[in-house]
């Protein structure tokens, strides 16, 4: 074991003369390209809340937040192990640490596959929270130093290249995730319609009583839910089918595990005095660009750190929260108004182009970072992320007073738009670390600035989640009140005196309500996220303050050197 551990180490991946450089990228964007699979979370989203439901949730199965829950977690021990192994990365190279995100990140999904089948939602959070979650954070870092070694004529490019993978990681997962849950899948035994069977109602659950006298607990599709799924409606038992979650899980661990260890062994560093040919250090670097280094823990020492972490953890925050419910979030705004457009099939494509301009807006902006400095690029996020994320709040608004496809189109756009600045933020990070604090420790200091993510990967699911409950929690209230008392026993078996109960066992929903609801009564499904827009485009404006007050690092700061510093 321990020669294995030293085959891996640094010293016995160093290039050879000749090495081409550009096939360090290739395997860094395979990593990249699984980890960021986590992107498509969102996808699991709706069979993990009906795993004994399967075509509804059940009383008994887990709620949206909780299972949202599971994202934060992973991206908080992303962060965390980030922030652990940037220094150790920089004393063991990054081979040994790509194939030990592998293991992680490829076993977290085994062991949350258990999870599901078992329904032991602890199990979920351990594995492809914790396990997994390492696993993202130690792959996510592994390649970053190495590359801007690689490419120093090309800081931004290099960064963008090593991160874009991330990105489009849910480019690749999305058909792939939802071939599998289709693939998997198996519809529950259907009992017929609620009209003809004898249903009984215990503690807000709905039961089927059967002839021998036995109650049979159930989930009700009515007919707009049943022609969404192409299913009749009536009762379903629970239990008795699969939403296929569990064994997509369990074959998606062991295609990541194959395709990040080979990565992993195609990693090279370069050697100590390599430079590109043709290459010199420029004489006369950007007032932000020093060319000299600060130590990692004398990084912590300085208010720059502490800005770039505010910078970051905002613009995470405002794009992570939406990023985790995007399918949620779009079916619920725009899919009981425009059925025939917003389909299960859309509401996987804007997921799949979510990922597409998140790996796109990664190379785009921090190349154009080059160009124009870090400080300008992301003060252009902060002033048109906030347009946006107004812009599209105002859409979902609208389309809820005058429901017309135009207010989804625009929604689509200006989330779209956002994304790629929200992918570009990552990938020009550690280029705007390097400028201001050296490329020397830059794998270290960039892994300490990762805790930011940390932060955000609970802080955005956390605010939109609460604030999207709270919406639903007063939408449900308000639709209850406008039905008539005999209407809603009917179609719950309970009076509106239960309504506590039957919100929590989710027998009672907006969609359900909808069903009994007067003529005229308007779906609210589309105002649910008006608020978290608004919040997100707060965050963005700290963001913006934060960055403008960025400056280079005090000469006390660099390791000691013969040449000045750039400031």
């Amino acid at each position: 074991m321990r020669l294995m551990v030293e085959r891996l180490h640094k010293d016995h991946i160093v290039a050879a003369p000749g090495f081409n450089r550009w096939l360090v990228p290739l395997a860094s964007i395979a990593i990249h390209l699984c980890i960021g699979s986590i992107y498509a979370w969102s996808l699991f989203n709706p069979p993990l809340t009906k795993t004994l439901g399967v075509v509804a949730p059940a009383a008994g199965d887990w709620s949206l937040t909780g299972v949202v829950w599971i994202f934060s977690v992973a991206i908080a021990c992303l962060g965390l192990a980030a922030a652990f192994a940037g220094r150790w990365l920089e004393e063991v190279g990054p081979r040994l640490v790509g194939v030990i995100a592998a293991a992680c990140w490829g076993g977290g999904f085994l062991i949350a596959g258990v999870g599901i089948l078992t329904h032991q939602l602890s199990l979920l959070y351990m594995g492809y929270g914790v396990i997994g979650g390492c696993g993202l954070g130690l792959g996510y870092v592994s390649p970053v130093s190495t590359l801007i070694r690689w490419f120093p004529d090309r800081r931004g490019m290099a960064t963008g290249m090593a991160i874009m993978g991330f990105g489009g990681g849910a480019m690749l997962g999305t058909p792939l995730i939802e071939g599998l849950l289709s693939a998997f899948a198996v519809t529950p035994e259907y009992l017929g319609r609620a009209d003809v069977l004898n249903l009984v109602t215990s503690e807000g659950i709905r039961y089927v009583e059967t002839s021998t006298g036995l109650l049979r607990e159930v989930v009700l599709l009515g007919q707009r839910e049943a022609a969404q799924l192409n299913l009749a409606a009536g009762a379903y038992a629970v239990g008795t089918g699969s939403t296929g979650a569990a064994e997509t899980f369990f074959t998606l661990g062991l295609v990541y595990f194959g395709i990040m260890i080979i990565a992993a062994f195609s990693y090279r560093v370069p050697a100590a005095d390599w430079q590109p040919d043709g290459w010199q250090e420029p004489t006369a670097p950007d007032s932000m660009v020093t060319r000299r280094d600060v130590h990692i823990d004398q990084a912590l020492k300085t208010p720059q750190f502490y800005l770039l972490w505010i910078v970051l953890c905002c613009n995470v925050t405002a794009g992570i929260g939406v990023l985790s419910v995007a399918k949620t979030m779009l079916d619920e705004i725009f899919g009981t108004l425009f059925p025939l457009i917003v389909t299960v099939a859309f509401a996987a494509n804007y997921v799949l182009m979510i990922s597409l301009f998140n790996m796109l807006g990664r190379l785009f902006w921090a190349s154009l970072s080059d160009v124009i400095g870090r400080k300008t690029t992301y003060a252009i996020f902060s002033v048109l992320g906030i347009l946006l994320y107004l812009g599209a709040s105002y859409s979902a608004a609208a389309v809820h007073l005058r429901p017309d496809v135009v207010w989804l189109i625009l929604f689509y756009v200006a989330t779209i738009i956002v994304f790629t600045m929200y992918g570009g933020g990552f990938a020009t990070i550690p280029a705007y670390l390097a400028d201001i604090f050296g490329t020397r420790y830059v794998g270290g200091i960039h892994g300490r600035l990762l805790t930011a993510w940390s932060v955000a990967g609970v802080a955005g699911p956390v605010v939109i989640t609460q604030l999207r409950e709270s919406s639903r929690l007063s939408a449900v209230e308000s639709l209850a009140a406008r039905i008539p008392e005999s209407a809603f026993v009917q179609a719950f078996g309970a009076g509106k005196a239960s309504l506590a109960d039957l919100i929590d066992t989710q027998t009672v929903t907006i969609q359900s309500l909808l069903e009994i609801a007067p003529p005229g009564v308007l779906d609210p499904s589309a105002t649910l996220y008006n608020t978290t827009m608004y919040a997100m485009a707060a965050l963005l404006a700290v963001a913006l303050i934060a960055n403008l007050l960025v400056r280079p690092v005090h000469a006390s700061h660099y390791l000691p050197a013969t040449s000045a510093p750039s400031e």
